[in-house]
């Protein structure tokens, strides 16, 4: 962990904990309910920006937010940019890897495949733009405005915190990447101070996994 100062007042450790309350259980509602949208619906595509714009809203709302500094050298600090990105395809590489466990499992595999069904009927290039928003801003409320507004074991909670909205789709796959992903960027969070870190890492397995998964269940 670096040396960082991001003391806030009770006051203001207070207004955090009440917007992300509000916040992450208006996100559940919307994740719900753009995941439960029929495959191929021109509604997708605006419930999940409008998804975003909750998290980005909750993440900014709550207060200040930080990118986060790794050590460079022993008198130097610097923003984590390659080795977010290099966890984020080797986190992507262990979820390839169990995807082809997981498909040969008729229960489980079909709940992957729900989610791929939006791949399917949609447009790859805007469910790639779709995916990296969402998952900055994700980052931004989880890892930046939640993780703030939790004063005890922040990486549990906000990795719990992660995976019961992610439950909100009904889906137990997404729930399951959702702890496996929460604790790995929030070791990051608590590592960097910052939310840089986690984003990159957050990017990079969502977008390979968009890419890689239907591959891997076609």
């Amino acid at each position: 962990m670096v040396p960082r100062d991001h003391r806030q007042s009770i006051r203001d450790l207070r207004r955090r904990q009440v917007v992300t309350s509000l916040f992450v259980v208006l996100g559940a509602v919307v994740l719900g309910l753009s995941l439960n949208i029929e495959p191929g619906s021109p509604w997708f595509y605006p419930a999940t920006f409008g998804l975003a714009v909750v998290w980005t809203i909750g993440a900014f709302a709550s207060g200040p937010l930080h990118l986060g500094r790794i050590a460079h050298t022993s008198e130097q600090l610097r923003r984590p940019v390659l080795g977010p990105i290099l966890l984020g395809l080797g986190l992507a590489a262990v979820f390839v890897v169990g995807g082809l466990v997981v498909r040969e499992m008729p229960w489980l595999g079909d709940q992957v495949r729900s989610i791929l069904d939006f791949a399917d009927e949609g447009s790859v290039a805007l469910l790639l733009v779709i995916t990296v928003v969402n998952g900055i801003a994700e980052e931004l409320f989880f890892r930046g405005a939640a993780y703030a507004a939790v004063t005890q074991y922040p990486v549990v909670v906000t990795t719990v915190a992660y995976a019961v909205a992610t439950l909100a789709t009904g889906n137990v796959m997404l729930a399951f990447a959702a702890v496996l992903l929460g604790a790995v960027v929030g070791l990051e969070r608590r590592a960097s101070g910052g939310v840089l870190a986690p984003i990159l890492t957050h990017v990079t397995w969502s977008a390979t996994m968009l890419l890689a998964l239907p591959v891997v269940f076609a």
